[in-house]
């Protein structure tokens, strides 16, 4: 972070109301980016492919909307990533704010009068449970966060790919672990008996 030198005749900066300075604590912009983008592209080839009218203005709201909420909703999964609770931090990370986020998007949509047609909808719905989970397993592991522990953009990047392996093939080792289990326990019983 940079400091700037006040000279006496440059004026002090205003200062940053507290809300404010709060509201952007816990803003994520490195997920606001990513999300903009990423959703944005998700609602055009849906529209594209739907042959809908007003495909235009259903993407531009997306884009503004996402641009200024994806941030504040990627800064919530963070935060509840230190609830005392993993199993309470990952349904809100995954659950919770997802939802609440596409049900305020809908809200938007129908309040700018660009409705969104139902396979859109739809598809949204289950690119933000897939991109949740995703969060969650790059944000458990130290990437895309903002603030305290923050790492480059440019490094997380760089981690993007064992990261994306690892999460494509977590249903498979949580699968594995749990086979191994019960083959421990089958072991053990018979031993027992």
């Amino acid at each position: 972070m940079s400091t700037a030198i006040l000279t006496p005749t440059a004026p002090a900066p205003a200062a940053t109301p507290a809300w404010i300075r709060r509201l952007f604590s816990c803003w994520n912009w490195k997920c606001a980016l990513l999300s903009a983008t990423a959703r944005s592209i998700v609602y055009l080839i849906v529209m594209m492919r739907a042959g809908s009218h007003g495909k235009l203005g259903v993407v531009l709201v997306e884009m503004a909307y996402v641009t200024l909420t994806a941030g504040l909703y990627a800064g919530m999964q963070q935060m509840a990533l230190r609830a005392r609770s993993q199993m309470l931090g990952n349904l809100i990370v995954v659950v919770g704010v997802p939802g609440l986020s596409q049900a305020l998007d809908w809200l938007v949509h129908i309040a700018t009068g660009a409705p969104i047609p139902h396979r859109a909808l739809w598809s949204v719905c289950v690119f933000s449970l897939l991109s949740a989970s995703y969060h969650l397993h790059i944000m458990r592991r130290g990437a895309f966060l903002t603030g305290h522990g923050e790492h480059s953009l440019l490094d997380d990047f760089k981690r993007i790919p064992l990261l994306t392996l690892g999460f494509i093939l977590s249903p498979f080792k949580t699968l594995w672990q749990m086979l191994s289990k019960r083959r421990e326990q089958t072991v053990q019983a018979e031993a027992v008996a």
